[in-house]
């Protein structure tokens, strides 16, 4: 059993958090607890003189409302919001904030990665913390 259990959130894939949250509950130990992790990826250099100056606070600032809705319907009450590179960010929040668990809902993957997408990828690779890794 897990005391501390991350589920990383994609807002912008068509995910079943319900299914990672289910799971999520089984691994967890009576007083653990559950947190959802949105990673906003940054915007390129080259494309920052294109974007409007408060882009950055609203798409936080929407990522927020998204998060505290969802965590509302999953009944978890741990949620983080991060910019960073996703792959790179969750393992570093996990190691950070003593997650001993992540559970990670694989998406459609591309070509590239068939077998799962590109972040799940990335944390099987990299994360030193216990995983599931559900599809």
């Amino acid at each position: 059993m897990y005391n501390h259990i991350l589920i990383p959130v994609d807002l912008g894939a068509q995910t079943d958090y319900a299914q990672a949250a289910t799971v999520a509950r089984a691994l967890l130990a009576p007083k653990g607890r559950l947190t959802l992790l949105h990673v906003i990826e940054p915007i390129p250099i080259y494309a920052q003189s294109y974007i409007v100056p408060d882009f950055e606070t609203s798409t936080r600032d929407a990522a927020r409302t998204a998060m505290n809705d969802l965590a509302q319907s999953l009944g978890v009450q741990n949620t983080a919001i991060v910019i960073g590179s996703a792959g790179r960010s969750i393992v570093t929040w996990a190691q950070e904030n003593d997650a001993d668990c992540i559970v990670i809902a694989s998406h459609t993957p591309g070509l590239s990665n068939i077998v799962m997408g590109s972040t799940a990828t990335w944390i099987v690779k990299h994360s030193p913390t216990a995983l599931h890794v559900l599809r």
